[in-house]
């Protein structure tokens, strides 16, 4: 059972509802958050975890890469990157890489099936040809990643041409997701990221040619300059492609903490009002066109494997997004990738200097992490139910964690109940269901269940009206993060 899609109605209600219910919060590709890792992790604990997934070796694995450098800046892009033009840097990279694939497939003992991979970025087509080679002849070396698996990675389409595409079909690859943003000059001219449509039509049909079974597209609004016509024009131009997928984010513009956002002039960002237009408007005619929504911001055809398997129940999430495979054991190689492996979250060194100095020591180069408790499970379940199905069953999460729902969760029902009356969701003694207006708002729902906001919002209320300062291992320990009282985080838009 599935929640239907938002539709006229839901859209018309989330206009009314958007400047008064908070929508914005953590996107839970994982739970706890990774803003609840810990600094210093016990690496024994994940040392025991990889035992233990060893022991499980039939079951198979999700992978993901992190390839960090890029040649231009972004000025929009938070991700963790390096801007160089220096491409020795990333010969030493690859070798490092080789060294931690070395250390994991150790501990694992056999040579594990990977069903899902992902290279992400920065640019992993930054990688020359026989640097993206010796990567998969690693991989390959360490784990088996067999063709019907799901294998797929980051491409600017500025950066590869057909020969490179081709390449990427014969190392395995089988789905490429390719950054856009926006397709109209200024907004490009603002944002430091000049792409003509021209590129981006040459790569897309060059990866329907070489047989990709899945081609998407990333999109950005709330970006300088951006209008509802304007992005309604870069639609236009993405339906003419028909990617089979399609993520729609929202600019977030925190200067303070990326500092190549502060080279875009705030003056020309468009205005709250003109964002919700923008994304009220993408939903409508994404829909309209044939595209199921999935959730938050992620569409896809129906003949897609996340459409199929929302409409089948069986969607997940993990550090990936969306995904049909997020049940695996997850692990992360590179720079400030994540891994989850037998209910513990890692995470490594950010930088390549404290990346390389543990590798250089023979030990994995984890600097965050934690073990979740037998709460976290649950409410992990819980809140993936919501997020991804938009129903939660509740004797099957009764009778799995042998709990009682309405004792144990009394004070997050009377919350919920709240949302209930502006039309978030139903609650049934046997269910709770997302409405189509709540898929709008799905995360202001997720959180009524996250018990870390919750302790939070308890101890931002003792501390009095303007919360207080928490140091957080998230924030790099360039600044502690705010916490406050739940109602005052960033609107959905």
């Amino acid at each position: 059972m599935t929640t239907p899609a938002p539709d006229r109605r839901a859209l018309s209600d989330f206009r009314a509802l958007a400047g008064r219910i908070d929508g914005n919060g953590p996107r839970y590709t994982s739970y706890p958050t990774a803003d609840r890792f810990h600094n210093t992790p016990d690496l024994s604990l994940y040392h025991d975890a990889l035992a233990a997934c060893r022991a499980d070796a039939p079951a198979p694995l999700s992978l993901y890469l992190h390839i960090p450098f890029c040649e231009n800046i972004c000025y929009y892009c938070g991700c963790n990157k390096i801007i160089t033009r220096d491409h020795g840097r990333s010969a030493r990279y690859v070798t490092y890489l080789g060294r931690e694939m070395a250390l994991l497939a150790a501990r694992l003992g056999t040579r594990r099936r990977v069903l899902q991979s992902h290279w992400g970025g920065g640019t992993p087509t930054f990688l020359d040809p026989d640097e993206m080679r010796r990567v998969m002849a690693l991989l390959h070396q360490h784990f088996e990643l067999p063709p019907d698996g799901e294998h797929s990675i980051e491409i600017d389409p500025r950066r590869v041409d057909d020969a490179r595409m081709a390449l990427l079909a014969e190392l395995g690859f089988n789905r490429v997701s390719l950054g856009v943003q926006d397709f109209d000059p200024e907004v490009q001219q603002a944002i430091h990221r000049i792409q003509s449509y021209e590129e981006t039509r040459a790569v897309v049909d060059a990866a329907r040619r070489l047989g990709f079974r899945s081609v998407s597209l990333d999109l950005i609004y709330g970006l300088p300059h951006q209008t509802a016509a304007r992005f309604g024009r870069t639609i236009d131009q993405v339906l003419a492609l028909r990617p089979d997928r399609l993520s729609v984010y929202s600019y977030a513009h925190l200067p303070h903490v990326f500092k190549p956002q502060r080279r875009i002039d705030e003056s020309v960002l468009p205005p709250a009002g003109e964002k919700l237009d923008i994304l009220v408007s993408t939903i409508e005619r994404l829909t309209a066109e044939g595209y199921v929504y999935i959730g938050m911001d992620h569409f896809a055809l129906p003949d897609d494997d996340l459409a199929v398997a929302q409409r089948e129940g069986r969607l997940q999430r993990n550090f990936q997004g969306y995904s049909t495979h997020a049940g695996y054991d997850q692990l992360g190689l590179g720079i400030s990738a994540i891994g989850a492996v037998a209910g513990r979250y890692v995470q490594n060194a950010r930088t390549l200097d404290e990346y390389y100095g543990a590798l250089d020591q023979g030990r994995l180069p984890l600097v965050r992490g934690v073990a979740m408790t037998a709460d976290d499970h649950l409410r992990r379940e819980l809140i993936g139910a919501l997020m991804c199905n938009g129903v939660l069953e509740i004797p099957a999460l009764e009778r799995h964690h042998g709990i009682d729902f309405g004792a144990d969760f009394a004070p997050e029902l009377a919350e919920l109940a709240t949302l209930a009356v502006d039309g978030l969701v139903q609650i049934e003694p046997a269910r709770i269901t997302v409405t189509p207006l709540g898929r709008l708002l799905v995360r202001r729902v997720a959180m009524v269940f996250d018990r870390y906001l919750r302790d939070d919002a308890a101890r931002a209320a003792l501390a009095g009206p303007e919360g207080h300062d928490i140091p957080q291992a998230a924030n790099d320990g360039a600044q502690p993060i705010r916490f406050v009282p739940r109602a005052r985080y960033s609107r959905v838009v």
